[in-house]
């Protein structure tokens, strides 16, 4: 795992500028607070702003980030007031947080912009139980929150906006005609029920921090589609919260809430979330747990007794996760991997097609879009299957087939890599073997999604041809996907 945080591929560095900018835009953003004289609870409630305006905001274009960035405020505001509002009437407050709940999950399914507005109206609604938020504070509240949104965009934006320098990010859309299509409706009962169990049994353990329930149960079901990926979601973060804590007993406490030095830390803890959410979950978790610890040193409340209360309502919100991605309209793992498997198969076909034409001579080909649409859709096959290669998985024969056919995906990637770099030589020549071999690659597709049998063909001779080369790798590698994709297993991946 530290390997993995660690040593991972950070192309552009775009991990470490994405880090560096988010504690820059907090930092200003809690600065601001200040100077606009706002109290610990105003600088908190800011600064949760800017992070999620600088964390949750990912819209493939610069212009659709602004858009969403303004609208936060719009979503957030009405959701803190009606926190506050509720403050004493506890049973309109539960019920109340549990529609954001389901409102925010179901949003997800308008994309980007619907998730990241989704997110600001629960986390709203959390940060006002964590601060026992009242009406008579809800004009520093506002204040705090449009202030720190500025302060986030005017470096996001302005400062340092990376973004405008990059191409816009390829993000498939979900394959239709699968359990796919109706996900975000299954997610927001699943995680409605799921946040109702937390907050009751959360409630029983504490009558004043189960908010923490409801949110780890709300934060597992974010960016999962499956019951297996939810699962091993809520195994990471009760992971990532035992390390956390242990990190707490051994920074956070013995700091005493001191402002300077809890400062520097809150700093740290800030590029850590953002510099390890992309490659490990545990160790979001961990930087998440230990600026939680080192806040409510601020306040004045931290001790081993609630680092130890975290952890056990993280145990509850972890549960309630499990429950209801289990018994609640459950999406399998198998439905959704066979979906993106599909896609990723149709795209590899796309991607040889494209190129083909590129090599052809067509003005109009580009394979470039698709090569990146195809290594999307390889990162969404891997999510996917990664409950099904967890190292607590017990089914060996499962974990194995899962392996190899997303060995044989990479594989077929990098020959389609392979075959867009000739493509992009200005002296490859067309072969008029090309077109013979590219029908094939579309018919193994074609025989891998609806089940018929492959024939590889090899023309009978090594190819000195760059191109038929890769093509004949990329077809060769389809059809040893067929044994795996359709072993009898009980868990079928596509075609079984």
């Amino acid at each position: 795992m530290l390997k993995r945080v660690f040593m991972a591929p950070d192309p552009g560095r775009t991990r470490l500028r994405f880090a560096t900018r988010a504690v820059l835009g907090i930092t200003l953003a809690v600065a601001v607070c200040g100077l606009a004289g706002h109290s610990l609870a105003g600088a908190v409630t800011g600064g949760l702003a800017a992070l999620l305006a600088l964390f949750t905001v990912t819209d493939a274009t610069v212009r659709g980030q602004a858009v969403t960035t303004a609208l936060l405020p719009a979503v957030g505001l009405p959701v803190l007031t009606a926190a506050a509002g509720l403050h004493d009437h506890p049973v309109a407050r539960d019920l109340t947080f549990l529609a954001v709940v389901g409102a925010g999950v179901y949003a997800r399914r308008w994309g980007p912009r619907g998730h990241s507005l989704g997110v600001f109206a629960f986390m709203t609604f959390f940060v006002a139980q964590f601060l026992h938020a009242t009406t008579d504070q809800l004009p520093q509240l506002y204040a705090a929150v449009l202030l720190s949104v500025l302060a986030a965009s005017a470096v996001r934006f302005g400062l340092w906006c990376y973004e405008r320098r990059l191409p816009p990010p390829v993000v498939p859309a979900p394959p239709g005609g699968t359990g796919l299509a109706r996900v975000t409706t299954r997610q927001a009962i699943q995680a409605t029920a799921g946040a109702g169990f937390a907050l009751v049994v959360g409630q029983l353990v504490s009558g004043q921090r189960w908010y923490w329930a409801v949110g780890a149960t709300w934060w597992i079901f974010v960016n999962t589609t499956s019951r297996g990926e939810t699962l091993v979601r809520g195994f990471r973060r009760l992971l990532g919260t035992v390390i956390g804590i242990g990190a707490g007993l051994l920074v956070a406490l013995p700091v005493h809430g001191d402002p300077a030095v809890t400062a520097a830390l809150a700093a740290l803890c800030v590029f850590g979330i953002f510099y390890t959410a992309a490659v490990s979950y545990t160790w979001m978790m961990l930087w998440v747990t230990l600026l939680a610890g080192l806040l409510y040193g601020l306040l004045g409340v931290l001790g081993p007794d609630l680092l130890a209360l975290r952890l056990a309502e993280t145990g509850v919100g972890a549960l309630g996760a499990a429950l209801a991605v289990v018994l609640v309209l459950p999406v399998t793992t198998h439905s959704v991997t066979d979906a993106w498997i599909r896609r990723a198969l149709r795209c590899v076909h796309a991607c040889a097609v494209e190129t083909a034409r590129r090599l052809a001579g067509a003005a109009d080909a580009d394979p470039a879009p698709r090569v990146a649409e195809l290594e999307q859709l390889l990162a969404r096959v891997r999510l996917s299957v990664a409950p099904l290669v967890h190292p607590l998985n017990p089914m060996l024969g499962r974990k194995r087939r899962a392996r190899h056919v997303v060995a044989l995906l990479d594989d077929c990637a990098r020959e389609i890599r392979g075959l867009v770099a000739v493509a992009a030589d200005p002296e490859a020549s067309h072969d008029t073997r090309l077109a013979t071999a590219c029908r094939r690659v579309e018919a193994a597709v074609e025989a891998l999604t609806e089940g018929r049998d492959i024939a590889v063909h090899t023309d009978g001779l090594p190819h000195a041809e760059p191109a038929l080369a890769h093509l004949h790798g990329l077809e060769r590698a389809l059809s040893e996907l067929a044994r795996p994709l359709r072993t009898p297993s009980g868990s079928p991946l596509v075609g079984a």
